[in-house]
């Protein structure tokens, strides 16, 4: 027998029409609101209802029908089952998927296969409904419609939802960071060869150095300000013997330029003279 009240609403009649127990009993034992119980009893609700007798069906025995009629306080409690019958389990079958979009499996299994290679052959049959021999016909390339097949989301093509696709993705990617962790340390390569650098330690290496004020190693390269004026004034001084040199350049230019002239001169003098002669 079952540990739930069979037909509740037949067991409520078979109560009001035999027994004198009260509403709130009949509806707390039935499980159904106290006023549906007073519909009953006023023939509003239930109508053509049968009975069901939950003595006989030994769900419910005489002496706790008699306490609850001598108590209206007093609850009833449902007897415990004779026989167990233990629940079947239920056998695990493909996921079943409509005829109208059966004949887009394949794209979704190719879909799949391609951006999601960690996951296995059952994993793929739980999503999108398929079978085995289906799925390594796409992967080998030898399915009857290989040549006109193309990648399409699963979930776009209604074959399965987002949240079921995305759990099994998550399961799938943490299975291969195992398996690859192992092999990892099969081939003897350690953790830190195998793991990225921190992105703290990353930006704290690529930062620049920071300033550093004067201490007890740098400061005698320091100049004085006294050594700084002084460099200053031989820097100026040095300028102005520079341009007294250009000044006594362009004088001396002046003056070459004058002679000749005057030997220019000279000489014409000398030519005009010869001619008169």
């Amino acid at each position: 027998m079952s540990s739930m009240l069979l037909m509740p609403r037949a067991t409520a009649v078979w109560l009001v029409d035999n027994t004198s127990l009260t509403f709130s009993q009949i509806g707390d034992f039935c499980d159904i609101h106290e006023l549906e119980v007073k519909g009953i009893a006023d023939g509003d609700v239930a109508q053509g209802i049968l009975g069901l007798d939950p003595i006989g069906k030994g769900q419910l025995t005489r002496a706790e029908i008699e306490k609850g009629q001598d108590n209206s306080e007093y609850r009833l409690k449902l007897s415990a089952p004779k026989v167990e019958i233990p629940e079947i389990a239920r056998r695990k079958t493909p996921r079943y998927t409509p005829l109208s979009r059966r004949q887009d499996r394949p794209n979704a299994i190719l879909w799949l296969l391609r951006y999601h290679p960690e996951l296995r052959d059952s994993e793929i049959i739980r999503l999108v409904g398929t079978t085995k021999p289906t799925i390594q016909a796409i992967r080998e390339r030898t399915h009857w419609n290989s040549a006109n097949l193309v990648a399409a989301d699963p979930v776009g093509l209604g074959l399965s939802t987002q949240i079921n696709l995305d759990a099994v993705v998550r399961k799938a990617g943490e299975r291969a960071d195992r398996e690859k962790l192992a092999q990892d340390k099969a081939a003897g390569i350690t953790g830190e060869s195998i793991t990225l650098t921190p992105a703290e330690r990353a930006i704290a290496d690529a930062a620049p150095a920071p300033l550093v004020g004067p201490t007890a190693s740098n400061v005698e390269s320091v100049p004085d300000a006294s050594e700084v004026f002084a460099s200053l004034d031989k820097a100026e001084n040095a300028d102005a013997q520079t341009e007294a040199e250009d000044a006594e350049e362009e004088l001396d230019a002046d003056s070459v330029f004058a002679k000749l002239k005057t030997l220019k001169d000279n000489l014409e003098d000398s030519k005009d003279e010869a001619g008169k002669e």
